[in-house]
């Protein structure tokens, strides 16, 4: 019994949250490299990220029925010769789910089912094999595990726990308990993306302005201190520089006059600022300073329960 971990040694959901409040500049460059990675990608598979949304939101569906039924499946197992059966799938509770019109669900339903992507049998949706192999979440895990690895780096500077994982340690255990830990992701990453749907409309916006946040956290001369509240002041203008629509546009793989049309939207709205030289940095002023606030305190609560689920199950496999 002395190798079972007590619930004592659990790190608690408010310790995790204030953790991350103080010390939000050390992990900032993985947490931002994950989101704007994970929109590359997902515009990169169809073309339009809410397909692949879609996609996952009925890969998520499997992973409720493992969770309610204390199913555990590890990542090799979940991939294997498998293809994903959604029964009784219905429109309306897609559309209230990911904030996205029926009309828009029902027509990319119909576009991903002649692409083959998906299959329908009646009521039931079948995402066909090859559609599950090709959403696999190599980058994605590989980008949490390094995000999990810089908080594990934190909690032993703030004298937390005495051991840190490496990202490799980290990455085996996600897999072991693999259908748990996507779980856990996705509900957190659905939370994250309907916020900013809400806000936005559409998630090309965000793709979008995430490029020109990424550009401004990793410049090298970007030195802020380390709590989330003057962290997110100090990244206010910080990025002398700035990034022009070609590059955004290549890093993306939006198209350049869409991606055009929408940084001229997220400037009227002043989430974003244009320099004399066309050069796009993030600078948000009034409404969208206090929106893109907000929106980070809200996100950071949702991240400490990912944390909280995940970095404790990650102990007690590696304990």
């Amino acid at each position: 019994m002395n190798d079972i971990p007590s619930i004592s040694e659990h790190i608690d959901e408010r310790v995790i949250n204030k953790v991350i409040q103080d010390n939000f500049a050390a992990l900032a460059p993985s947490y931002f490299t994950l989101t704007s990675n994970w929109f590359v990608r997902a515009y990169d598979h169809y073309k339009d990220i809410d397909k692949f949304v879609l996609i996952i939101y009925l890969i998520h569906q499997d992973l409720i029925y493992f969770r309610q039924n204390g199913v555990k499946i590890n990542y090799d197992t979940f991939y294997k010769d498998k293809s994903i059966e959604i029964n009784k799938i219905n429109i309306s509770d897609i559309s209230k789910d990911l904030g996205v019109p029926k009309e828009s669900i029902r027509r990319k339903v119909l576009e991903l089912e002649e692409k083959r992507v998906i299959k329908r049998i009646g009521k039931k949706i079948f995402v066909v094999r090859d559609t599950l192999y090709s959403a696999k979440a190599v980058d994605t895990l590989t980008e949490v595990a390094n995000m999990l690895y810089e908080f594990n780096k934190i909690l032993k500077k703030e004298k937390l726990v005495n051991e840190v994982y490496s990202v490799k340690e980290i990455i085996l255990a996600i897999k072991e308990n693999f259908s748990y830990c996507l779980y856990q992701f996705n509900k957190f990453w659905f939370i994250y993306i309907n916020r900013w749907r809400a806000e936005l409309k559409d998630l090309e916006y965000l793709a979008i302005g995430m490029v020109v946040i990424i550009n401004a956290v990793k410049n090298k001369k970007f030195s802020p201190k380390k709590n989330m509240r003057s962290y997110h002041k100090s990244l206010m203008g910080s990025d002398a520089r700035g990034v022009n629509a070609m590059s955004i546009s290549e890093i993306t793989g939006i198209p350049r006059p869409t991606v055009v049309r929408k940084l001229k939207y997220l400037i009227d709205k002043k989430y974003l600022h244009i320099n004399e030289k066309k050069l796009i940095s993030f600078n948000a002023k009034d409404s969208a300073f206090i929106t893109t606030k907000g929106m980070v305190n809200k996100n950071m609560i949702s991240l400490s329960h990912f944390i909280y689920k995940v970095f404790n199950q990650i102990r007690i496999i590696n304990t």
